[in-house]
């Protein structure tokens, strides 16, 4: 059975391309310093690697890590096709564990929004460990509003020269499902069809607050996306420290 992102991968960056990756990497790169982060970074739930990319351009030192192989295929790729040099590790969010320590982790664009409530504690902790201390962890999910307002009971439409999608939603008590198809010109003119499935979980503020402090994080400050009110906003980002050891 087909997993999120098996097919979309090879054109995800391509159907987001009305999301502006460039002044979304500048508020991270800008928040960073801000923050007197460090250089080297992990991208969890890198995807096909827009932000690594971004931060690597930027003279940051970055790792993606993702459980999609197709999207670190793609991620390799297009990293490669820029003379960037940036390490892809196939990993889950949810048991994330490594040998080396990072100044920062950024997890953009709805990682942990494919979780269940109940894991993210857990998930976090194993960020943590993947943290020097005081490391920045700088997370974001789509929005309660974005889900069940936006997102569900819906359909999504994108037609392209070279590829259409469609996607309909459903909205259950704690998730979102989407049933997505993905139809892909081939060399004789004609269409192939994908179907996949995503699930994403609908994550209220309080409880990934409260998830945070529990694995050790200070949150310093959540906002909404690139900066704007958090209240109307389609993305909540936690911007968190990592607790020094007593």
């Amino acid at each position: 059975m087909p997993h999120a992102y098996d097919y979309l991968a090879e054109w995800f960056e391509t159907l987001n391309d009305d999301c502006d990756y460039p002044k979304w990497s500048q508020y991270f790169i800008e928040g960073l310093a801000r923050l007197g982060a460090g250089r080297k970074g992990l991208e969890l739930g890198c995807g096909s690697g827009a932000f690594s990319r971004a931060l690597t351009r930027a003279g940051y030192s970055m790792t993606g890590a993702d459980i999609s192989f197709p999207m670190l295929t793609k991620g390799e790729q297009l990293a490669s096709q820029e003379g960037l040099r940036i390490k892809f590790l196939q990993a889950d969010a949810r048991t994330f564990r490594s040998f080396e320590k990072y100044d920062f982790i950024l997890s953009p664009n709805d990682c942990y929004n494919y979780m269940q409530t109940s894991a993210l504690s857990s998930a976090f902790s194993h960020a943590a460990a993947a943290l020097k201390e005081e490391g920045i962890f700088w997370l974001d999910v789509s929005s309660p509003r974005k889900l069940k307002e936006k997102v569900a009971n819906n359909m999504f439409a994108d037609d392209r020269d070279d590829v259409t999608y469609l996607c309909f939603s459903k909205l259950y008590e704690d998730r979102v499902e989407l049933d997505a198809t993905i139809f892909v010109k081939e060399k004789d003119g004609r269409f192939a069809r994908f179907d996949e499935k995503h699930t994403q979980y609908i994550h209220e503020e309080k409880e990934i607050a409260s998830a945070l402090a529990k694995a050790g994080f200070e949150l310093l400050r959540t906002e909404g996306h690139l900066g704007e009110e958090k209240q109307n906003s389609d993305r909540l980002n936690f911007i968190c420290r990592k607790k020094a050891s007593s």
